[in-house]
């Protein structure tokens, strides 16, 4: 049996998502994609964030987003198109394997994360929205 470790896990969530660079990932949100942002509230405040992105912890991702939790959010229906981002573009792999294995097919994430986001030029607002608890 091999044993697990991160990098084994990360290359494993990954090898099933279709991941977007920034430029993909906001065509998408234009296309009705929804940006769901993972990073701790701090990172959120310090960097801002995509306009429209919405704000879940990891903690509960899961929980608000299957579209069969008596805890999700009346957005989460079948057929709904998660892109995940975190930080720098980890973390938001295992997010997005995780919703693609509770039926969310479309699920992925953004190659690079917001840092990529940003770098790319692309938009980011000052006010940020509630996050989701």
């Amino acid at each position: 049996m091999t044993e697990a470790t991160i990098t084994r896990l990360l290359a494993e969530a990954r090898r099933g998502l279709d991941r977007l660079t920034p430029a993909d990932a906001y065509a998408a949100q234009q296309g009705g994609a929804l940006l769901v942002d993972v990073r701790r509230e701090d990172q959120r405040e310090r960097f801002g964030a995509p306009p429209g992105a919405l704000p879940i912890d990891l903690t509960i991702l899961e929980w608000r987003l299957d579209p069969t939790s008596p805890w999700r959010l009346p957005l989460a229906v079948a057929g709904l198109r998660p892109v995940v981002f975190c930080q720098e573009g980890f973390s938001s792999s295992l997010a997005a394997a995780r919703l693609q294995a509770l039926g969310l097919t479309g699920a992925t994430d953004i190659d690079g994360g917001f840092g990529a986001w940003a770098a790319a030029g692309l938009p980011v607002a000052d006010t940020l929205p509630e996050r989701v608890f």
